[in-house]
């Protein structure tokens, strides 16, 4: 059981890892909101890659298939909130500190946002089930228990991914931006966000 834990392990990170529109959302996020803000768009992130993960491991194929077959209307509308994420960066200004309660709000709200961007990527679950039908781990009757092991393995390499990478972000850089070269980083971002979106409309 500890292999196939490893095995997802790396299969959650390795899917993670690449840089995105949600890798470029959580460097943003970690630098102009800090390490929570960060960390919560990463865990939005690697839930979904969980779920996912959860499809591919019991062998959901109805679910798969459908995800595939509608993977257009899925990209229009990952598009589109693409879109309206990188507008957003582009005219956003850096923030001053948050009370507390407003801060927990926007906690889950980033968490909840990212999770569901991340689903609406049909990249994702043809990753996954390539990945799956490479190892031989996706069957339509896998064991319960083995196939519960390697969901928490994916889910669980994912978060250490952005974990990494919001916390190496946040603590490192996020004290030592200025106004001016966070505005400068929330424009690249928004830029950045907003092609990805748009390929994703363009892409047939």
């Amino acid at each position: 059981m500890l292999t196939l834990l490893l095995k997802g392990l790396m299969i959650g990170f390795a899917i993670a890892a690449p840089v995105g529109p949600i890798g470029i959302l959580c460097i943003q996020r970690s630098l102009h909101d800090g390490f929570k803000i960060g960390l919560m768009t990463g865990l939005g992130a690697a839930l979904a890659d969980g779920t996912y993960g959860l499809v591919a491991g019991f062998g959901l194929t109805v679910i798969s298939s459908f995800l595939i077959s509608y993977q257009m209307w899925i990209r229009i509308f990952g598009g589109i909130f693409l879109i309206y994420l990188g507008i957003k960066l582009l005219f956003a200004k850096p923030s001053v500190k948050e009370k507390k309660e407003n801060s927990d709000k926007s906690s889950w709200h980033t968490l909840a946002t990212t999770y569901f961007l991340t689903l609406t990527s049909p990249v994702t679950i043809l990753s996954f089930v390539a990945v799956f039908a490479g190892l031989g781990l996706g069957t339509t009757h896998p064991k319960l228990f083995e196939a519960i092991i390697l969901v928490l393995g994916i889910t669980l390499g994912s978060t250490v991914w952005w974990f990494i990478l919001s916390g190496g972000v946040a603590f490192i850089l996020h004290h030592r931006m200025s106004g001016k070269v966070m505005r400068g980083i929330n424009w690249i971002s928004g830029l950045i966000i907003l092609i990805f979106g748009v390929v994703a409309l363009n892409v047939g």
